[in-house]
């Protein structure tokens, strides 16, 4: 089973064929392309320095706008009578690794 390290928006991703993910926003596509860091097998291992060289990791997008998990924000100052609690919910987009060349 081939693996790969890709990086997108700042974050990096150990990937393998036919995984289902979620990134940060990107603009509308159908297809995405990755060039990635890391590409290994069972066998071997290329190492890119930094990118590898010829190497590509295609990617497919099943929703192109995913909220994620809601996150609750509070500040708080004793003795003041003073709280305020927000929330914040992170947009993503969910996609699906096709291939890893």
């Amino acid at each position: 089973m081939k693996q790969a390290v890709i990086i997108t928006g700042g974050k990096q991703y150990l990937v393998a064929e036919e995984q289902e993910l979620d990134i940060e926003l990107t603009p509308e596509a159908k297809e995405l392309s990755f060039v990635p860091l890391l590409v290994f097998d069972e066998k071997k291992a290329s190492v890119g320095a930094p990118e590898v060289k010829g190497g590509k990791v295609t990617a497919s997008v099943l929703e192109p706008e995913v909220k994620g998990e809601k996150l609750k924000i509070m500040k708080f100052k004793p003795k003041k009578r003073v709280r305020r609690l927000t929330g914040h919910r992170q947009k993503h987009t969910r996609i699906k690794i096709t291939g890893i060349s």
